[in-house]
């Protein structure tokens, strides 16, 4: 027995719409023992929880469906299992095979001939010789179906297409209609077919991200030989050469060498980028130039390229509010259109006058036309789409319901310090108080910022260091967020702060005002009450700030600065950048005005994230940028790999592209099976175009969904 905090994982081949996970996953519900279970179409991954069941028993279930189960082993947290060789077919021997050789390929070739041979020869044959070559070719595709039919009814899913159409096709045969019921099952055979080409070509989207890691890694010896191995066996703290025009195969630091890298492939920035030792760099970059030797940090699980991927695969597995409400209204959909398929053949012809032949062949057409596959499918093949398409361009989203957000939002907040700033401030003023010097303002400063990651923390320690000052040593550290961080140096409690909490008077007032008039950030260094001195800095806005800004209010998205810097410094930048400032504000502070922004509508906070956490979260979706890869990947709810202001505009114009296409979808998928209802209802029509509304639909919103992986940000 496995214990109930194991999950595993199988990879599972043949699904290609979103009725197959449905269908999978309420069959394996029904089943004892097995618990938090999660289908992923586009990865193609099933994990669930197993007590008393067996791994055997679920394969025997997911094979009774129809397709493939083939375990890869524990699903863990920290670890997830990836397989990026795979291809999209049913059967496991149809991987290396072109998708005109699979098995729903050949199955469709198989009908195809018998149904146009049966055609060709009533041309010169009387009916009664042709007529068994299209119930045959009615039986062969039956056998197939029926027994999928079978399967999902079993685990409770009576009201499948595979279900509706042999009810059809056989109800057809009954009538003497064996023409048309041959041609539903060529048709649905073709869609399906179609369906899995349409799949297979939206994993292919999420397989590109893969294809960005070279295969194979140049590592260094410790005694400087270079040896040839697979990437993958990459482990943290290997020294690796990277020739120019190699794609870097890791995460890692620059120990030695200067190049341009190109990180177009990883974050969507055009420019080449200047990197030297001590720099971080990107799995998936390429170099430009000359030798690099980078020290790995993370493992080839854990790089940059791996949690992209799993990013946009555990992406596409959740659902936005459109799709969760398209699943719920399919649920009435389909037993709606039975009861009046029924109606059809009972009532019409008492209250019509229909012969009893018209009735039930007009009723097993609006039958066909019940399935709500196209419906179901429109939702999440958009957003699969729009979310591979923003993840090969550095725009991430954690799932649909983010992606949707994203474009309703009315406003979008922005923290100051590396969001709209370039995130580098350097120390560009010292004014001691009066009886201090300089260098002992800024040694004690260094001694309690020792070890912290705030940006004024490094530019502090940045300028210690320039001037060659030795740190006095501190113990005692401690912060009071957005107020104060202070430490004990040589007996004496030193804290450095705002100057709304730490006031100055005489002529450090006069020398404040001035420096915030200028723009500047000014910090107060205090030993006990009285004040040492002021700190002052300067962190410039980034170089497209102004143009994203401006972007975002042509989108009809009001931007706005949320910063607990002071109100002068605000007003200063809010007044180069043309956005609104909200300035001096604690972390609860902004809280409160993301808050008063959501009682409006659907807002977004844009946030280095580090210092943004909370903001990041009581917003209705958060955007990381500037904060580093690590945190950009892990925290909030998107995330701009570029750091680049006009990443911000490029995700809102993403998710308004991504619902574009949904209501496209969702108009050709419910239009065309309204058009085919009245046309059947009224005769016009008959049984293989009432197929083509569901199957044609299907394939025509994925296909409309596919453009989405060409979608750029203008």
């Amino acid at each position: 027995m496995l214990p109930m905090s194991e999950k595993l994982i199988w990879r599972v081949e043949g699904m290609d719409c979103a009725s197959c996970v449905a269908s999978l996953t309420g069959a394996l519900q029904k089943l004892p023992g097995v618990s938090d279970i999660e289908v992923n179409l586009m990865a193609e991954r099933l994990t669930a929880s197993l007590s008393t069941a067996t791994p055997a028993e679920v394969e025997r279930r997911v094979a009774s469906l129809g397709f493939k189960a083939t375990p890869l082993g524990v699903a863990a947290v920290d670890a997830p299992v990836h397989d990026h060789s795979h291809h999209d077919h049913d059967d496991p021997a149809d991987a290396a095979k072109p998708w005109w050789a699979t098995g729903k390929a050949k199955l469709t070739w198989l009908l195809g001939g018998l149904v146009g041979s049966a055609y060709l020869l009533s041309l010169v044959l009387p009916e009664r010789l042709t007529y068994p070559l299209f119930l045959l070719a009615t039986a062969v595709a039956l056998v197939p179906f029926g027994r999928r039919a079978i399967a999902l009814a079993r685990s409770g899913n009576p009201f499948s297409i595979e279900t509706l159409m042999c009810t059809a096709a056989i109800g057809a045969a009954i009538i003497g209609a064996a023409e048309e019921a041959a041609v539903v099952v060529l048709l649905f055979a073709l869609g399906e077919m179609l369906e899995n080409v349409a799949a297979g070509r939206a994993r292919a989207g999420i397989r590109a991200l893969a294809d960005l890691m070279p295969r194979t890694a140049l590592r260094m010896t410790a005694a400087g030989a270079i040896e040839e191995i697979p990437a993958a066996r990459l482990q943290i703290g290997d020294l690796v050469l990277v020739r120019p025009g190699d794609r870097l195969p890791c995460d890692g630091t620059i120990e030695e060498g200067r190049s341009a890298l190109d990180e177009s492939p990883v974050t969507g920035e055009s420019v080449p980028v200047a990197r030297g030792p001590g720099d971080t760099v990107r799995a998936g970059s390429i170099n430009a130039e000359a030798a690099l030797k980078i020290r790995v940090t993370h493992a080839a699980s854990d790089n940059t390229v791996a949690r992209i991927i799993r990013m946009v695969e555990e992406a596409t597995a959740s659902r936005a509010p459109t799709q969760r409400f398209i699943e719920r209204f399919s649920s009435w959909w389909t037993p709606g259109a039975m009861i009046v398929a029924l109606l059809v053949i009972l009532g019409a012809p008492v209250l019509l006058g229909w012969d009893w032949s018209t009735s039930l062949y007009r009723g097993l057409a609006v039958l066909l036309i019940a399935c709500p596959c196209a419906l179901v499918i429109s939702v999440p093949a958009a957003m699969a789409s729009g979310l591979s398409a923003g993840a090969r361009r550095g725009l991430l989203v954690k799932g649909g319901a983010a992606l949707e957000t994203i474009g309703s939002a009315h406003a979008i907040a922005f923290d100051k310090t590396g969001t709209l700033t370039e995130g580098r401030p350097s120390v560009t003023d010292l004014i001691p108080a009066e009886g201090r010097s300089e260098h002992e303002l800024l040694a004690l400063a260094g001694a309690v910022e020792q070890g912290s990651g705030h940006p004024l923390a490094k530019a502090i320690l940045a300028e210690a260091s320039q001037r060659g000052l030795s740190l006095p040593l501190a113990r005692g550290f401690s912060a009071v967020p957005g107020k104060e961080v202070r430490a004990v140096v040589a007996g004496k409690v030193v804290a450095i702060g705002s100057p709304r909490h730490a006031p100055v008077a005489g002529t450090l007032a006069e020398a404040l005002d001035r420096l915030e008039s200028a723009g500047k950030t000014v910090s107060v260094v205090l030993s006990g009450p009285a004040p040492l001195g002021l700190i002052a800095f300067r962190d410039e806005p980034r170089a497209d700030a102004r143009t994203g800004l401006a972007t975002l209010s042509a989108l009809g998205v009001r931007p706005l600065m949320l910063t607990g810097d002071n109100a002068r410094t605000g007003a200063a930048i809010g007044a180069s950048l043309g956005l609104d400032v909200k300035a001096e504000l604690l972390p609860e502070d902004k809280l409160r005005e993301i808050a008063a922004l959501k009682a409006q509508g659907a807002v977004a906070m844009v946030g280095d994230g580090i210092n943004d956490a909370p903001a990041l979260a009581a917003a209705s979706v958060g955007i990381a940028m500037g904060g580093g890869t690590d945190v950009a990947l892990e925290t909030a709810d998107a995330a701009v790999l570029k750091d680049r202001v006009t990443g911000v505009a490029e995700l809102v114009a993403l998710s308004r592209a991504t619902m574009a296409n949904v209501k496209q979808n969702v108009a050709v998928a419910v239009g065309l099976k309204g058009v085919f209802l009245v046309t059947t209802l009224a005769g016009i029509t008959g049984l293989w175009p009432a197929i083509m509304a569901d199957t044609g639909a299907t394939v025509l919103v994925t296909l409309n969904a596919l453009r989405l992986l060409r979608w750029k940000p203008s």
